[in-house]
């Protein structure tokens, strides 16, 4: 019958663009025409490519129609931002063509089930630290590096928990999340969940410092006097606590977010870093080129506990997180 035939007969459906209607409708399982028909009738794997106005992909009954799908298996990638139609600027672009090629591709040759059986816990996103109830001090991290990460050890196997701080895009279906919203809150988070992980992967950016004392009420300007100074205290150093209470041959990975001179710089204050904390891996990126929080590009280099770059990668955050659990793969035991 024609139209069951195309969804029987396609190895993978991709719907780019995937309007908010689209998405509606095919959360609801409807099917009055050729594309909700062949997506109920789809045997192979469905990638939907959203494209709409910010207002309509923030709108909570598009998150509950994404979320919907989501857990049914259909892969629904986060749209990218940018000019939209008119004027209009923000979250809703079609993704370029090339990143649906490339998620085509993986969706056609999945990753290899290498951390099958593997329990990965990972920090993700930033820490904001109270100053008063409106204000805080925090940072530009977006979690998207982090949520990449979680992404990709979900697709090769793993079993992940994200401690999740502040963050500006959603995580990844199959994840058991905890929200971490304070450098405190995920230290609590972190340690509670130590146990039972595999590897531990410190992707947040956490605040060093925290204001000694937190008003319980909005800190009103005034036309008579500066305000007052704010004393900061310095928050717990979360990878060298979790390197203190390793657990059997845990694998930790630490990030360093550093702004250097040069190349030679960058490495150097990395190896003192790795040095310091005494974690397994450190991933080190210079912060300073405007090409790292809120991109969906990085630059990353991979540094062992001898000081030795595993990789060095320039691209997407999923090639990033990919060559991250690459060199956690091969520092686990029986892998």
């Amino acid at each position: 019958m024609p139209h069951v035939s195309l969804g029987r007969w396609a190895d993978l459906v991709v719907v780019a663009p995937a309007s908010a209607n689209v998405l509606a409708r095919a959360a609801a399982g409807m099917s009055d025409d050729l594309l909700t028909a062949s997506l109920l009738t789809a045997s192979g794997p469905v990638l939907m490519a959203p494209a709409m106005h910010t207002e309509m992909w923030e709108h909570p009954a598009t998150r509950a129609n994404v979320a919907t799908l989501r857990s049914r298996g259909v892969q629904v990638i986060e749209p990218a931002v940018g000019r939209l139609t008119g004027s209009d600027s923000g979250a809703g672009r079609l993704p370029e063509p090339e990143e649906i090629a490339r998620l085509v591709e993986e969706a056609l040759q999945p990753a290899s089930r290498d951390l099958s059986g593997r329990h990965l816990l990972v920090s993700v996103g930033g820490t904001r630290e109270d100053l008063d109830p409106v204000r805080f001090l925090g940072n530009r991290s977006s979690g998207r590096q982090g949520f990449a990460i979680v992404e990709r050890a979900l697709a090769r196997g793993a079993e992940v928990t994200a401690i999740v701080g502040t963050v500006e895009v959603p995580p990844p279906a199959g994840a058991r999340v905890i929200v971490a919203t304070t450098a405190m809150l995920m230290r609590e988070a972190m340690l509670a969940e130590q146990g039972s992980a595999d590897a531990i992967v410190m992707a947040a950016a956490v605040a060093d410092f925290r204001p000694e004392l937190t008003s319980a009420t909005k800190i009103k300007k005034s036309d008579d006097h500066e305000p007052e100074p704010v004393r900061l205290v310095r928050n717990p150093d979360i990878l060298v606590d979790l390197v203190a209470h390793r657990v059997g041959g845990q694998v930790i990975v630490g990030f360093a977010a550093e702004t250097a001179s040069s190349a030679e710089d960058l490495l150097a204050m990395a190896g003192a870093k790795l040095a310091r904390k005494g974690c397994d891996l450190l991933v080190v990126n210079d912060v300073g080129r405007d090409e790292v929080f809120g991109s969906d590009g990085t630059r990353i280099q991979v540094l062992t506990a001898g000081g030795a770059v595993r990789a060095d990668v320039r691209g997407s955050k999923v090639a990033a997180a990919d060559a991250v659990l690459d060199e956690i793969a091969k520092l686990l035991p029986g892998v």
